[in-house]
């Protein structure tokens, strides 16, 4: 296929990025066929999945906003894909326009992108690193050189613990994440969940097994584990539209059957 001007040249397009195809899941237009293909394989197994992106994207936009309510203004989103509407930086930064991000990928076509779009905002960085190498991420010029840490961070882990399996030891990752951060500092998840829909979770979650990117469901009480010793933020651990939802008299009961959980937790 053509390559688009905003491909990096070294691009493998024969095969899907999970970047990409959470792009497609919202919407977006940084995607090639293969993901398209790929995300048309996984609505046939579970067709609510764009809804479920939405929710998802909607859960991160209020996590923001109650940090930034707190005076969280340092915000590292790991596994950010392609910056999209509603993304980080834009929630935070109208509420406070000092707020400064770095959005973390290893997919680049999100860090080439992000870079283009971002090119302009000088409290925004988007660098290309693995998550799971958290030396890597933080001690980057560009994060060293936007997040203080010594003040209180917001590190965001927005649909992507399910890529990193039990072996890789995900609670002591995020322990030496939050281990680095300054008391006051908050970790943010979002998880798939095979608690509910599990047989179409299943079935889409086979398909990312022949992906770069495996899945790795857990269940609500394993998802609360990841948040080791830190304090939860109320309402805890719960599927991801009943984490203080903007309207909670209008949630359907399609809310109760979201196959995923949610949470907020605090580095004391």
């Amino acid at each position: 296929m053509e390559r688009p001007s905003w491909a990096p040249a070294d691009l493998d397009l024969d095969r899907p990025s999970v970047a990409r195809v959470y792009d497609y899941y919202l919407g977006g237009s940084h995607n090639f066929a293969v993901d398209r293909e790929f995300a048309q394989q996984v609505f046939q197994a579970m067709p609510n999945v764009p809804q479920l992106a939405r929710d998802n994207r909607a859960f991160l936009r209020r996590a923001v906003r109650a940090l930034s309510a707190l005076g969280v203004d340092q915000f590292v989103d790991l596994g950010s894909g392609i910056p999209t509407v509603g993304n980080v930086h834009e929630v935070a930064q109208e509420l406070d326009p000092k707020a400064r991000v770095v959005y973390v990928d290893w997919d680049p076509v999100a860090v080439a992108h992000g870079q283009a779009i971002l090119a302009d905002n000088d409290r925004t960085a988007v660098i290309g690193a693995d998550l799971r190498e958290p030396s890597t991420v933080f001690d980057h010029e560009r994060v060293k050189a936007l997040i203080d840490p010594a003040r209180p961070t917001a590190v965001l882990f927005i649909a992507v613990l399910h890529f990193v399996p039990d072996e890789q030891q995900p609670i002591e990752l995020i322990g030496r994440i939050a281990s680095r951060l300054a008391p006051g500092s908050h970790i943010v998840i979002s998880h798939a969940s095979p608690d509910r829909q599990s047989a179409q979770l299943g079935q889409a979650a086979n398909l990312y097994q022949k992906t770069a990117s495996p899945v790795t469901m857990r269940s609500q009480a394993e998802i609360a584990a990841l948040f080791g010793d830190l304090d939860l933020l109320d309402p805890g651990v719960v599927q991801t539209p009943l984490w203080r939802p903007d309207a909670p008299d209008e949630l359907g009961p399609e809310a109760y059957e979201y196959p995923g959980f949610v949470g907020v937790g605090r580095v004391r």
